[in-house]
């Protein structure tokens, strides 16, 4: 029987919402829960309403992304994760292929690549990520210089955040990125899956777009905790 896989998607005020979830319900692989986690949202929640009989509704208090991913892995039943964003998408293969690929390479944690889209769904640039040819220490080294993983585009064993914990809130713009450092440090290996299964979109009102400084000063502090750790555990791979 197929693993159950859990897509959280985080909403806060996102007028793209709609788009997010009917990929998720599109999705080929049968085994799923959709769990939308509204984060304290003002707007565009009617958007919902249609896909309520197919998802898990969770509503919270706002506290940023990292506070809504958690609250979604915590009631997720799944045995994997994926993440959604609310303006991007998956295309129909995603969870698909990816499960199929994680369980040939007995992968705990895995990654694609993606497309750069804007609003109208037009791609900007296709293959935004790079290419990785090496599964055993090419991600590790890439991360050496920069987050080389788009995190909606990752899919993992959810038993991995009893391990590790669950996203630093703290990092309000960069959880991500503090979660795939802190998976690698601790010996987990991200493999990569050589395939275009999400749309990333890029405009004005996006996290990316909106908080460049802090997200900047962000990653100054993640990066000078973990690359020394990096460095080290890489002379021994």
């Amino acid at each position: 029987m197929e693993p159950k896989v859990s897509i959280i998607i985080p909403f806060y005020n996102c007028p793209y919402i709609e788009q997010a979830i009917q990929s998720a319900i599109d999705q080929t692989y049968t085994n799923l829960e959709i769990i939308v986690v509204d984060d304290g949202s003002t707007i565009f929640t009617e958007k919902i309403e249609p896909f309520l009989s197919k998802i898990r509704y969770e509503k919270k208090e706002n506290g940023g992304t990292a506070t809504a991913l958690n609250h979604g892995i915590s009631v997720a039943t799944g045995e994997y994760v994926a993440w959604l964003s609310s303006d991007d998408y998956f295309l129909p293969e995603k969870v698909s292929n990816q499960i199929s690929f994680m369980l040939e390479h007995d992968a705990e944690v895995s990654f694609t690549n993606f497309d750069s889209i804007n609003q109208n769904e037009e791609i900007i640039l296709s293959w935004t990520g790079e290419r990785f040819t090496d599964i055993e220490n090419g991600v590790y080294h890439a991360f050496l210089l920069r987050n080389a993983v788009n995190g909606c585009t990752v899919v993992l064993k959810k038993e991995l955040f009893e391990v590790v914990g669950y996203f630093n809130t703290y990092h309000r713009y960069t959880h991500d990125y503090e979660m795939w450092l802190r998976l690698l440090v601790n010996g987990y290996k991200m493999y990569y899956l050589d395939e275009v299964l999400t749309k990333f979109r890029i405009h004005e009102g996006s996290g990316t777009s909106r908080f460049q400084p802090e997200m900047l000063a962000d990653i100054l502090t993640i990066e000078s905790h973990y690359r020394p750790i990096l460095k080290k555990n890489l002379k021994n791979l």
